[in-house]
């Protein structure tokens, strides 16, 4: 990515069926938006209308060798991502494989607050992974959390300990100086799937990267932004930041990074009677 660094985020995806059924979970979805979907992600349907998904995390490797970790998977056995995701997650094995070591990473982006995005932020004892990173997450996410839910006891309350956790409000420059022919990181936020969402632009001075988060979740949403995902906390809100997430990556040329496609890198869908770009 040019003087920001290079995305890992394809090799050693943890791939799972998800609990129920692909119609079930995306209740709108029409019979042509499933046709699209199924051309665009075709890894992603299984037997009797499953749901076939990876559980994707991205590292930015800067220059100097420090790295930007967006989201940290599903963790290890005994996260709370265990009844449900195919742990122990990989994250630790592949990040090694690459050649990035704990004490490496400088940042670790939260896109969100949901369990398979945050399961080796910490170890179940509480002690963080990463141990010089700060944790970037919206202010209105930690907001949103009431005093028992898990995303508080088991992960933020430990990085408050740590003296780790840095909330941020609204759009962030995170590194770099985001300017025409520079290189940056950026966070975007994107709320909707919950109320502090983000996504994070990683523009390297000519290619862009947009990596999503929980933004879109499924090729049908890519396919047809509107199509409503029955676990957003906000479906209005969460369809406005998918359309205009994708709309600006049509408009750029950008390349997206999904957290749960079955390839991690994709284009973003081109309506009929559209140009795409270059």
């Amino acid at each position: 990515m040019g003087p920001v660094g290079a995305p890992y985020g394809g090799r050693g995806a943890d791939p799972a069926s998800f609990p129920g059924t692909a119609q079930a979970a995306f209740p709108d979805a029409t019979a042509t938006d499933w046709e699209r979907a199924r051309r665009l992600d075709p890894a992603a349907f299984g037997p009797n209308d499953t749901w076939q998904l990876d559980f994707r995390c991205y590292a930015v490797r800067r220059p100097g060798g420090r790295v930007t970790l967006v989201d940290t998977g599903i963790g290890p056995v005994g996260s709370p991502a265990s009844g449900w995701a195919p742990v122990p997650g990989r994250l630790p094995a592949v990040l090694a494989r690459v050649g990035i070591a704990p004490a490496d990473v400088e940042t670790v982006v939260l896109t969100h607050l949901h369990e398979d995005h945050y399961g080796w932020s910490v170890t179940p004892e509480g002690v963080p992974v990463f141990p010089s990173a700060r944790y970037v997450v919206q202010h209105a996410e930690v907001a949103a959390l009431g005093p028992t839910r898990t995303a508080r006891t088991y992960v933020i309350e430990p990085l408050l300990r740590a003296g780790q956790l840095h909330e941020v409000d609204g759009h962030t420059v995170l590194a770099g100086r985001a300017r025409p022919g520079g290189g940056a990181i950026t966070l975007l936020p994107t709320p909707g799937h919950t109320p502090g969402h983000q996504s994070v632009l990683v523009d390297g001075g000519g290619d862009r990267l947009l990596l999503t988060g929980d933004v879109l979740v499924h090729a049908v949403q890519l396919a047809t932004p509107a199509v409503r995902y029955l676990f957003e906390a906000d479906p209005e809100a969460a369809r406005r930041s998918r359309e205009q997430l994708l709309g600006e990556a049509r408009r750029t040329g950008a390349l997206l990074g999904t957290a749960h496609l079955n390839r991690p890198f994709v284009r973003p869908w081109t309506p009929a009677g559209h140009t795409p770009p270059h």
